[in-house]
């Protein structure tokens, strides 16, 4: 590649590069002006006092999300919605993504392609009967009720399945032949090999789960069981709602963990694509 094609590539990345970062900023920004200050005739990224043109940040924005915007108790909720749901969602689904790749059993095949046709129906359709289930076991309105439903996916099934078959059977076979159960196999030779496949199920459940809004919402009447996003759809419809300055903080509050974890594990994201094959 020549030098002035390298140049229009990264100029071309860097501007796009910008044109995603630049609504972050601007959310950021919002977050932290007074509300006499965002509707400027020259827009501006920073804090500035509409008036004098000094600086005017002011935090007061996250104290009102916080407390009477009612997202403090929102964002733990939905921190321990996560972390008791990812890693048991984890489980479940490794254990059985391994049993239907390495145990054979009677209609593992046609069970497993039955779960993938599943996957075929719109989520949205399935709603009511999972509230039925939910009610019939007596979680509906409680913390469980957004944790159980929850805790199987098919597609993370699929992809860690796809990841086992790529293990050389023979690792497992000689360590059956030495004497190892197969949950000795499952703990200590096919998950130590699969952390890039772990890293992208895990991180990809947190960021669904961190923003769900529809299954909270349907499941959850009390306010003190509320989620984050649940939390900010009520902030919008409520009297200051129009209040962008409000909006912008609880946003920010919402974006800041996942940009964290991105920014964080975007290594083993990329990795866990790319190791995560299609094998048959």
């Amino acid at each position: 590649m020549t030098t002035s094609r390298k140049v229009s590539v990264y100029v071309a990345l860097v501007l796009l590069a910008a044109v995603s970062v630049v609504p972050f900023l601007w959310m950021l920004a919002t977050s932290v002006k007074h509300g006499q200050d965002i509707y400027t005739k020259v827009p501006s990224l920073l804090p500035l006092d509409k008036k004098t043109g000094e600086w005017a940040a002011t935090l007061d924005n996250y104290d009102y999300v916080l407390g009477y915007g009612g997202l403090g108790s929102a964002f733990v909720n939905s921190l321990w919605v996560c972390a008791v749901l990812v890693p048991a969602k984890l489980l479940i689904d490794a254990l059985a993504a391994y049993a239907f790749a390495r145990i054979p059993f009677p209609g593992r095949d046609k069970l497993f392609v039955i779960m993938l046709a599943g996957m075929m129906v719109p989520t949205i359709t399935l709603l009511v009967p999972r509230i039925h289930v939910t009610q019939a076991l007596g979680m509906f309105d409680t913390g469980w009720g957004l944790i159980i439903p929850n805790v199987a996916s098919v597609l993370d099934i699929f992809l860690l399945r796809q990841f086992f078959l790529s293990i050389p059977a023979e690792l497992e076979e000689a360590a059956l032949i030495d004497g190892a159960g197969r949950m000795q196999i499952f703990w200590r030779i096919v998950l130590p090999l699969s952390k890039p496949v772990l890293a992208v199920v895990t991180i990809t459940s947190f960021l669904f789960h961190w923003n769900d809004l529809v299954w909270p919402l349907v499941v959850t009447n009390d306010p003190e069981l509320y989620t984050l996003p649940l939390a900010l759809q009520q902030l919008v419809a409520s009297p200051d709602g129009g209040r962008a300055y409000y909006i912008m903080a609880g946003a920010t509050l919402a974006v800041l963990p996942v940009i964290v974890v991105l920014l964080i594990f975007q290594r083993r994201i990329l990795q866990g694509i790319a190791f995560t094959g299609l094998k048959a």
